[in-house]
């Protein structure tokens, strides 16, 4: 029942709702894409290597997938995909955008911090700011956890931790070279000016959370802005010289024991 889902995931959805209409043309350009690329900057996979090389008759499941983008580019690669979203505006167009590539995959409405779905459902479970963002962690790790099967990989990009710490409090402003706020006690996140709630850890409280939910850590990657850097974000045009010089975005990836 939708009026079960804890506060900040009903704030989430109701944000999203919101916002959907304006994520339609990015939604759409990225579905053009025949190759995956990640968070902001738009950087390949080609470049990061953060999927696993072959996909083909993987069971995989996008956590947060809003336009589902995401799952097209896993589709593409022979996986059958799953993709979940809180807010049903972000669905509609990703089953409209469905319909005009031809393209059929599984879109469920539902809560990454409670999957309708049997243990050790999955190969690969997947986030790139959907509930690695938006979700608490404490709760959708270990519900990855459990419907990922042994061998399993999760594949999930977040803003750094640095970047968090240099964030003006008010939303949209670009990153400060000077700490804004303590690192210690990192979770829930609230910017001024925007409804939504977002969560962020510190590395040290990632590694024992991923270790304490059952996964080996695998990799780390630090993403540099590209010179060019491809963006339809306003607050990233404003902070891409200083994530040429520090990283704005990090994958973890992280395999299940």
């Amino acid at each position: 029942m939708a009026d079960e889902l804890p506060e900040y995931v009903r704030r989430n959805r109701d944000h999203w709702d919101a916002l959907a209409r304006g994520h339609t043309a990015p939604g759409e350009h990225a579905w053009a894409r025949s190759e995956p690329v990640w968070g902001i900057w738009g950087v390949p996979d080609a470049e990061l290597r953060a999927l696993p090389g072959d996909l083909a008759g993987k069971d995989a499941i996008e956590l947060g997938c809003g336009t589902a983008y995401f799952s097209a580019w896993l589709a593409r690669r022979g996986a059958k995909v799953v993709g979940i979203d809180t807010s049903e505006e972000q669905l509609a167009t990703a089953r409209r955008l469905q319909r005009e590539h031809g393209l059929e995959f599984e879109l469920l409405n539902c809560n990454a911090e409670r999957l309708p779905y049997p243990d050790a459902s999955f190969d690969l479970a997947i986030s790139e700011y959907g509930a690695s963002l938006w979700a608490d962690p404490y709760r959708w790790v270990p519900e990855a956890a459990r419907i990922l099967r042994p061998g399993g990989t999760l594949v999930f990009l977040v803003n750094s931790v640095l970047l968090t710490l240099c964030m003006p409090d008010e939303d949209g402003l670009p990153a400060s070279q000077s700490l804004q706020r303590p690192a210690f006690g990192m979770h829930r996140v609230e910017w001024a000016g925007t409804a939504g709630v977002e969560f962020h850890l510190s590395h040290s409280d990632w590694v024992r959370l991923l270790r304490r939910s059952g996964f080996e850590i695998e990799d780390l990657i630090e993403i540099q802005a590209p010179e060019a850097g491809d963006t339809d974000y306003p607050f990233a045009t404003s902070t891409a010289q200083w994530a040429r010089k520090w990283p704005s975005e990090e994958i973890w990836k992280a395999r299940r024991r």
